[in-house]
């Protein structure tokens, strides 16, 4: 009884953690942001760069290169990556996001140099676009001939811009209420988080009030609340078994099996972050922490890609939100991956 009660508490803990830490500067602002894509973006144009019609090589080019710019871990970028995906891009774009964002941010990365090295953070760049683009390529061929009932904007629209000024300036704001509490506040108290995004969020009130018409927000709200319903519940089951995880699974345990770079090695390491939850730029001082402790090189750069860039509320939202079969390609694909390139790297390359 006392053993299934300290299952629990550490479920409910991880839970307390994650709504604390986490919620209100990281899935608020990614939830509006969401809700704003679908409601603002001009579908036509998505679909000319990111669509189906799109040349594959630009819109992969396009969602990588803006995908760093976005401190997301890999909760957060589910709604920004679902956002793009309901409003025309393909599977395969929608994927590179949903990877790179957690995977390969550039916060992220530029904390990595200065706690692991520059090398270390250079291999972490070069492994994650390898991996997006794999994943770009695998999810297109599996699923890019599904027929999606995109709604399309009216063709007078059709040569319209992507966005008009004001709902790229709100984009925009939104966006920066969604990085900046990351990017200016990087060590202190998480109350200075929640500050910074509380600034930005009244600026993104008083703009609405000023510029948005009632009907427009009313759709956006909606929106909005359609990712939150559908994404959130299954967010906080999936922290809750991860946090049942660790108290089955001590880190003591973990460093005894990461220390070599063999294919055993790193797939447990990559299995570790799969599971876990990392909120962005938390993974580079674990991972120097195990790395004292022991961890080889190979395993180490395999958890650096796969504890931000996925988590099991990661698996279980993708599965809610893109379909089950999306989630059972996607997920071992990321996992071999890891590994895969764990073990390259690991012996041929750090």
């Amino acid at each position: 009884m006392q053993f299934l009660l300290k299952l629990f508490e550490g479920g409910v803990y991880a839970i307390i953690d994650y709504i604390a830490k986490h919620t209100i500067t990281c899935l608020v602002p990614a939830f509006f942001l969401a809700g704003a894509m679908v409601t603002f973006i001009n579908k036509n144009k998505v679909l000319q760069y990111l669509g189906s019609t799109s040349h594959r090589a630009l819109a992969y080019i396009l969602s990588i290169v803006g995908s760093f710019l976005i401190a997301a871990c890999s909760c957060t970028v589910i709604p920004v990556a679902s956002g793009l995906y309901f409003a025309g891009a393909t599977i395969g774009v929608s994927f590179i996001i949903l990877w790179v964002a957690p995977a390969a941010n550039v916060l992220a990365l530029a904390y990595t140099g200065s706690i692991l090295g520059a090398k270390m953070a250079g291999v972490r760049v070069l492994a994650a676009v390898l991996v997006a683009v794999l994943v770009g390529l695998v999810m297109d061929l599996a699923f890019g001939k599904e027929v999606r009932d995109i709604p399309q904007a009216p063709k007078h629209l059709a040569d319209e811009p992507l966005l008009n000024l004001k709902h790229l300036i709100l984009m925009v704001l939104v966006l920066l209420s969604l990085l900046m509490p990351n990017y200016l506040v990087r060590t202190g108290a998480y109350i200075y988080k929640v500050l910074v995004f509380l600034g930005f969020a009244l600026v993104v009130v008083i703009y609405s009030l000023f510029t948005l018409k009632s009907d427009e927000v009313k759709t956006w709200l909606s929106e909005t609340w359609w990712f939150v319903k559908i994404i959130f519940p299954l967010m906080l089951l999936g922290v809750f078994i991860v946090g049942i995880v660790g108290v089955l699974l001590p880190h003591e345990v973990v460093t005894k099996l990461v220390g070599k770079n063999n294919v055993s090695s790193s797939f447990f390491a990559t299995m570790f972050g799969a599971i876990s939850y990392f909120a962005t730029m938390t993974e580079a001082p674990f991972v120097h922490k195990l790395m004292e402790l022991g961890m080889a090189k190979g395993p180490a750069l395999a958890l650096l890609l796969t504890g931000p860039g996925l988590s099991l509320p990661n698996w279980i939202a993708i599965a809610r939100v893109f379909g089950l079969k999306k989630a059972l390609v996607y997920v071992p694909l990321i996992v071999v991956l890891g590994t895969f390139l764990g073990v390259i790297f690991g012996n041929y390359v750090l």
